[in-house]
């Protein structure tokens, strides 16, 4: 059967000769994996830039919950980046973000609020013009809320990390703290040395409550690019 669905591009591999196998983080059936043929052919319907990792999309889709793999009737991009492909910052961040996402959306159904969080994440990224620098710190605070183990409050991260037997020091727990009042686009003082230090344990509370998160292979870039 044919739905129509908004998608976030997370990730493609070649298959055969012209093909690839794409994922998709869509509005109606959460992640999901498509089969798109002939796309890495000049002949190919559609061009191989719709499937870079988080372009946004509308979708025609074949959908069959007994399938693992399905099909794309039509695809176009409903969201052309105008900054987030050309600003260093930003694509790094960006990458980043995709990372993130790859190794935490599992779930094949719809949740309408998380697309919608990420959508207009991802739009907002593409707009912003200044602190753009902690952008990705925001975005794991608020993140976590909708993957189900966002903090009461902002506080509470470094009570589990302590918990856990990490250390944090006072300058970093005063930035933790004030996580519940910080949004995209707000400007946040830190050095670069505390910025990393947050990160490492915003990626530490992310691996205390996701089985199998693993490690960032963007993390050097982003901290290289930052710094």
């Amino acid at each position: 059967m044919l739905h129509k669905s908004k998608g976030i591009v997370i990730s493609f591999i070649p298959y055969r000769e012209t093909s690839i196998i794409v994922k998709i983080y869509t509005e109606l059936f959460g992640i999901q994996t498509y089969i798109e043929n002939g796309v890495r052919s000049v002949k190919g319907k559609n061009r191989i830039a719709l499937f870079q990792p988080l372009t946004l999309l509308d979708m025609v889709v074949y959908y069959d919950s007994k399938k693992e793999i399905h099909r794309i009737s039509e695809i176009k991009c409903n969201y052309p980046y105008q900054t987030l492909s050309v600003d260093i910052i930003k694509t790094t961040i960006g990458i980043f973000i995709n990372e993130i996402l790859s190794h935490s959306l599992k779930e094949h159904e719809a949740n309408s609020a998380l697309f919608s969080f990420l959508e207009n994440t991802l739009q907002y990224l593409d707009h912003q013009s200044a602190y753009v620098e902690n952008f990705h710190l925001v975005f794991l605070y608020k993140f976590c809320n909708f993957l189900g183990f966002g903090p009461e409050n902002a506080s509470e991260i470094t009570a589990q990390l302590l918990e856990q037997g990490v250390p944090v020091k006072s300058d970093e727990r005063e930035v933790f703290d004030r996580f519940d009042s910080f949004n995209f686009g707000d400007e946040i003082k830190m050095s670069r040395q505390l910025r990393a230090k947050v990160l490492e344990h915003f990626l530490f509370y992310y691996k205390m409550h996701l089985e199998g998160f693993g490690e960032m292979k963007s993390l050097n870039v982003l901290r290289e690019v930052l710094d």
